[in-house]
């Protein structure tokens, strides 16, 4: 069994995205989004599920925007545009659900740059 205090670990977590969980259908996920930050426009083939632990911003999907705080929880079915944006003063924390995997199990990216960077070496992908 895998338990985590999830709102406190991350909370915890400084770096963008820390895969903290791996399986064979979903994958769980946590980012931290410095202020003025974001997560950056993109498309996944598969659904995701954002849950919202502290700070304030913007989701955009499918180009609807909503204000998220703490406690939001925004659905990104598989296929859709989406960005998160951070607009306060403090981190943006949250943790995602993926579903199947999408980010290489384990894989610890510090700021969204090195995030990016692994993306396109081609080495952030999913167990297969």
């Amino acid at each position: 069994m895998e338990h985590f205090t999830i709102a406190t670990v991350a909370e915890e977590s400084p770096d963008f995205r820390r895969v903290l969980w791996t399986g064979k259908h979903t994958q769980l996920v946590i980012m931290t989004i410095p202020p003025d930050g974001e997560i950056g426009e993109e498309v996944h083939e598969v659904d995701q599920i954002l849950t919202f632990v502290s700070g304030t911003g913007k989701a955009i999907v499918s180009g609807q925007e909503r204000k998220v705080a703490q406690g939001d929880l925004v659905v990104v079915p598989a296929g859709r545009k989406h960005n998160f944006l951070n607009t306060g003063p403090n981190p943006l924390v949250l943790y995602t659900v993926y579903g199947p995997p999408e980010h290489a199990d384990g894989a610890v990216h510090k700021t969204k740059e090195e995030a990016d960077a692994a993306e396109e070496a081609g080495k952030d992908e999913p167990p297969a």
